[in-house]
């Protein structure tokens, strides 16, 4: 086990030092560079420009720019934003607890539902239910997730009025009630995706240990069918379904930057955009570098709790 966190420990190094590269790389070639809304500004001189670059560092080499980040990064200091000179962490933390909530919520309805579907599907296989989990799943992969959004604001906000539109709470009502009450919404059509997957691969994990000898065994000695699925099979296939969840994670965080944007969600999806279009370089790569820390740490869980339950693997 120490090795092997270790060597992942170092891989998962390496890789946020490719991932930051890139980013910073990207960022500082896009046209207008970090200074592109200051120079909207009619009043901005040429001299004034040259003073914003000398004292933000910008006219210094890009790779003397990066080593300065990445020192400054290491140490704890993820740099200041360019909108309002607050502290890139500061700003990140005012927007985590949001996304967390929007994607926990949601995770939770895709690996319940999603498994649900998953199993009764193949212990109902080529059933009525069946193929309408099929054709609902390739729907759900299909379309794209801002559509569902917006169909759902239309019929159940517009039309019905049964759910808010948008923003995470009612100004001036701050109780639990209302944050589930605006939360339904956006988790579910964030789920929506997942579910179509986890429920796609939770049907062939388990058709894929029915067919074990085991379970045909177990059949064999009179065990009950609910009992041999309950304590054989969904167990078993269940593995697989810890890394799936790892895997997850990106494309997670991807649907909420879609989903925060059309339910109006105050997070850090939105807050990426909002920064994209003020050229807010420091809150850009504090959001990538989080994003990237994140899902390097959702894949390296995954393997350990995968390694602990399953007593097949051994981590070297």
């Amino acid at each position: 086990m120490p090795a092997f966190l270790l060597s992942r420990f170092l891989q998962s190094a390496v890789l946020l030092v490719i991932v930051s590269i890139i980013g910073f790389t990207v960022l500082n070639l896009m046209p207008g560079g970090p200074l592109a809304q200051y120079g909207l500004d009619p009043g901005m001189t040429m001299d004034d420009m040259e003073r914003l670059k000398d004292q933000l560092g910008l006219n210094r080499p890009i790779w003397v720019q990066y080593f300065d980040w990445a020192w400054r990064l290491v140490q704890g200091d993820w740099g200041t934003s360019f909108r309002d000179g607050t502290p890139v962490l500061s700003v990140i933390g005012r927007h985590l607890f949001a996304t967390l909530l929007l994607m926990g919520s949601s995770t939770v309805i895709a690996i319940a539902v999603g498994t649900w579907i998953g199993i009764r599907g193949a212990t109902h296989r080529y059933s009525l239910f069946d193929y309408v989990a099929t054709i609902g799943a390739m729907v759900a992969l299909s379309i794209p997730t801002f559509w569902f959004g917006l169909v759902g604001i239309y019929v159940f906000s517009l039309k019905l009025g049964w759910l808010p539109a948008g923003n995470m709470y009612t100004i001036g009502d701050g109780s639990v009630l209302n944050y589930l009450h605006h939360l339904i919404m956006p988790s579910v059509v964030l789920a929506l995706v997942h579910i179509a997957i986890w429920s796609r691969y939770m049907r062939t994990a388990t058709l894929d240990v029915i067919s074990q000898e085991f379970v045909k065994t177990a059949r064999a000695k009179g065990v009950t069918e609910r009992r041999v699925l309950m304590k054989h099979v969904v167990g078993n296939a269940l593995l697989p379904m810890i890394t799936l969840a790892g895997v997850q994670l990106p494309s997670i965080l991807t649907g909420a930057l879609v989903t925060e944007t059309v339910f109006t969600w105050p997070g850090m999806g939105r807050l990426f955009l909002d920064s994209l279009g003020y050229s807010d370089y420091p809150v850009v790569m504090g959001l990538l570098m989080f994003s990237a820390i994140l899902t390097i740490a959702g894949n390296l869980i995954a393997d350990i709790v995968v390694a602990l339950v399953d007593p097949r693997i051994r981590l070297a």
